[in-house]
C-alpha cells in the first residue's frame, strides 16, 4: 500500500467522503460522553487505508454528543491519545436528514437497487435535500485538501451527485466513487426520475467502482440507455462530455490479519461466555445484521422452523441467535419488518420452545465489533441470508475470526461474497425447505470437511483482503492520474512548438 501512497505524495491528505462515521459520540443517561464504534462494512475495509496515510473522513456528524468534541473547524484526531487521522463532520438539520438520508438515499435508492420488492418512494423535496446535502459535503471535502490535486474516495450510493459538485471545486482531483450496493438493470433504474442527474454526478469521477463485474456491467447498459456517451467496453470506459471514466469491479474485503484476532480470547473462551446463558450442549448457529428488509432474517427465521420441523433431533440442540442493529427506524418499511421478525420469534419459540429452551433469540442492539466477533468465534454455523447483498463482510469476517478452522458458514447466493466464498454452503433464502435442509447439513458436517472448506477460505479472505482492495484501486487511479499528467504534458509541448514566439 505504501507504494501507492507514494504516488500521491505531495497531493495532501487521501480524504474519504461516507455517510457513516467510524466513531461517534453519544451522552449517556448519566450525562457521561460514549463513544461508539461502527459496525458498518465501510468502516471495516476503509479506515486502515486513512490511518495507514493520516487522512481525512469526512462524514455526517450523527452522534448526540459529536458537537461537542470537536475543534473550531468541526473535526476531531482519531483516536485522541493516537492521532491516526482526522476525522471531520458535517451537521444536518432534521430537514435535510430527513430528506437526503431517510427519504431519497433509503425510501428511493435503496430498495431501487435491491431486488426485495420494496416500491422505491421518489418525492421532489427530498432530491432536493439530496442535491443540497450533496453540495455541502463535497465544499467539506474542498476545506480539508491541501492541494488541488489530491485522491478522494466517494462511499455509497448517499453521494451520487458528490463526484461532479467536488471536480466543480477541484478540476485536477483524482475521484475514486465506490458504490457499495448493487447496481440495478437499466429498466429498473429508469425508474428513478431524476437518474440521468445521478449518472452525470457519478461521472464526474476518475474510477467509478462496484462489487461484482455483474454491476459494471448494469451500469455500463445504464449509461449506454439514459446518456449521450461513447462505450469502449474493451476497457470499461466512459466518454461523456470532456471526461473520460473507467468503471472496475474491486470485491470489497475485511483487515487481514483481524486485529481483533489479537485482542480477542481462545475459541474456547469466546464459547463459554457466548454460551454461558445457553442450554449445554446446543448447537449454536449466528447471524449478524442491520435489522433490514434486505438481510433475509425473517427467512433464516423460517428457515429454522422447517429444520425443527424436518429434524427432530435438532429441537431443544440447535440455537440459532441473530444479532439486528436497529436501523432507519423512523422508515415503514423497518417498522413493519421489525413486526415481522417478533411475530415470527414469538411464534416459533411457542411452538417449539419450552420453560428453559428458546429455538430463536433475537438481540436487537448495537453490538460492538468485539462483541460481535465473540460471538463469530463462538458460532457452529454462521447463516448469511441476505435476499440481494452487494457484497456482505459479515460473512468474511466470520472466515477471517476462525484461526481453529472451524464453523460453517451458510451464504445466501444471492451476495456479492457468494462469487468469492466457494466452500461456503449456498443457498436461496426464499428456497425455505432447501435452507433448511442446508442448515441440517451445516450442523452435522464432520470436523475434517470444515477444516478444509475453512482452510481453503481463508486462504481466498488472505489474499483479497481490504488492503488488496485498496491497493488495486489507488493503483489503477495512480496509473489513470500519471497518463492524463504525461497527456498534459504532451499537450503543453505541442502548443509550445506550435504557437508563435512572442516577441
Amino acid at each position: 500500500m505504501r507504494a501507492c501512497l507514494d504516488a500521491f505524495d505531495g497531493t495532501g491528505p487521501i480524504v474519504v467522503l461516507a455517510n457513516r462515521e467510524p466513531i461517534r459520540h453519544d451522552r449517556a443517561a448519566d450525562g457521561r460522553i460514549v463513544v461508539r464504534r461502527s459496525a458498518s462494512g465501510l468502516v471495516t475495509a476503509l479506515e486502515p487505508l486513512i490511518e495507514s496515510c493520516s487522512g481525512v473522513w469526512v462524514a455526517h456528524g450523527a452522534g448526540t454528543a459529536d458537537r461537542v468534541v470537536v475543534d473550531w473547524r468541526d473535526g476531531l484526531d482519531v483516536p485522541p491519545a493516537n492521532p491516526l487521522y482526522r476525522l471531520r463532520r458535517v451537521w444536518l438539520n432534521e430537514r435535510e436528514e430527513r430528506g437526503y438520508y431517510y427519504g431519497f438515499a433509503n425510501e428511493g435508492l435503496w430498495p431501487l437497487c435491491h431486488r426485495t420488492h420494496v416500491r422505491p418512494v421518489f418525492r421532489s423535496e427530498d432530491f432536493d435535500a439530496y442535491q443540497n446535502v450533496n453540495r455541502r459535503f463535497a465544499e467539506a471535502v474542498h476545506e480539508e485538501v491541501e492541494s488541488d490535486s489530491p485522491l478522494i474516495l466517494v462511499q455509497d450510493y448517499h453521494f451520487a451527485l458528490a463526484p461532479q459538485a467536488i471536480r466543480a471545486h477541484l478540476p485536477l482531483s483524482t475521484i475514486v466513487a465506490f458504490w457499495h450496493i448493487p447496481w440495478p438493470h437499466p429498466r429498473d433504474y429508469a425508474v428513478c426520475p431524476w437518474g440521468r442527474e445521478l449518472l452525470e454526478g457519478l461521472l464526474g469521477s476518475t474510477i467509478v467502482g462496484f462489487q461484482t463485474p455483474g454491476d459494471c456491467e448494469n451500469f455500463i447498459e445504464t449509461v449506454e440507455y439514459s446518456l449521450d456517451a461513447h462505450i469502449d467496453r474493451g476497457r470499461n470506459v466512459i466518454a461523456y462530455g470532456d471526461r473520460r471514466v473507467t468503471v472496475h469491479a474491486y470485491p470489497v474485503s475485511v483487515e487481514w490479519p483481524n486485529r481483533l484476532a489479537s485482542q480477542s480470547p481462545p475459541v474456547e473462551t469466546c464459547r463459554a461466555v457466548v454460551r454461558r446463558q445457553l442450554p449445554p450442549d446446543v448447537r449454536l448457529a449466528v447471524g449478524v445484521d442491520r435489522l433490514d428488509y434486505t438481510k433475509g432474517i425473517n427467512e433464516k427465521f423460517l428457515a429454522v422452523e422447517r429444520l425443527l420441523e424436518l429434524h427432530s433431533e435438532f429441537r431443544e440442540r440447535f440455537v440459532f441467535v441473530q444479532i439486528a442493529e436497529p436501523s432507519r427506524e423512523c422508515l415503514a418499511a423497518y417498522q413493519a419488518c421489525r413486526s415481522q421478525l417478533a411475530q415470527t420469534v414469538d411464534r416459533v419459540n411457542l411452538r417449539f420452545g419450552t420453560d428453559r429452551y428458546r429455538p430463536l433469540i433475537l438481540l436487537e442492539a448495537h453490538h460492538e465489533p468485539a462483541e460481535v466477533y465473540q460471538f463469530l468465534r463462538a458460532a457452529d454455523v454462521c447463516y448469511v441470508g441476505s435476499l440481494h447483498d452487494g457484497m456482505n463482510l459479515v460473512a468474511k469476517e466470520f472466515v477471517a475470526a476462525r484461526d481453529d478452522n472451524q464453523g460453517v458458514l451458510v451464504l445466501s447466493r444471492f451476495t456479492g461474497a457468494a462469487r468469492e466464498l466457494t466452500d461456503a454452503l449456498l443457498v436461496s433464502p426464499f428456497a425455505i425447505d432447501d435452507s433448511a435442509q442446508v442448515l441440517a447439513r451445516a450442523l452435522d458436517m464432520t470436523p475434517e470437511e470444515q477444516a478444509s472448506r475453512m482452510r481453503a477460505m481463508r486462504a481466498v479472505v488472505a489474499e483479497f483482503n481490504a488492503y488488496r482492495w485498496v491497493v488495486e484501486m489507488l493503483t489503477d487511479a495512480a496509473r489513470l492520474r500519471a497518463n492524463r499528467d504525461l497527456r498534459h504534458y504532451h499537450e503543453a509541448n505541442w502548443r509550445a512548438d506550435t504557437l508563435p514566439a512572442q516577441s
